[in-house]
């Protein structure tokens, strides 16, 4: 199956997806970008009418793969929730900073919900710009499942 391309706005955002079928590959947030398909189920997410993404899967969860440990413990956390870089660390059987190179290098935002990752003292850090973890905390604490 070919690797596909799409993106979708978030607010000022645009967001990239690359995936095949169900399996998402890539996500990455951008200034500028062509409206294209992206799975339905992240459209839905980001207009906040959809709260599971765990329909998709991710190449980064996989047995072996680096950090797979983190990424599954995150996936993990439930919306509308947050935990510490500690929380999952420990979980993981990891150190926090590990836990924070993990979601540096997250190659899948949304599907490994790395912005629900939080410091102990504030929100912590998010690549490209902390607004855009703001603003997905925000989306989630509008819809909380409980």
């Amino acid at each position: 199956m070919a690797l596909m391309h799409g993106a979708c706005r978030f607010g000022l955002w645009w967001v990239e997806v690359a995936w095949t079928g169900t399996t998402v590959h890539r996500i990455r947030f951008s200034r500028s970008a062509t409206e294209a398909p992206v799975p339905e189920a992240i459209r839905r997410y980001l207009r906040g009418q959809g709260t599971d993404l765990s329909g998709l899967a991710t190449p980064a969860t996989d047995e072996g793969a680096p950090y797979a440990a983190i990424y599954r413990a995150v996936r993990g956390v439930p919306y509308g929730s947050t935990r510490t870089y500690a929380e999952i660390a420990r979980a993981a059987g990891t150190h926090p900073r590990v836990v924070g190179t993990a979601m540096r290098r997250n190659p899948v935002p949304l599907v490994i919900p790395c912005h629900r990752i939080v410091a102990s003292d504030g929100i912590g850090g998010f690549s490209p710009d902390i607004a855009i973890k703001e603003a997905l905390l925000a989306l989630e604490r509008k819809k909380r499942i409980f």
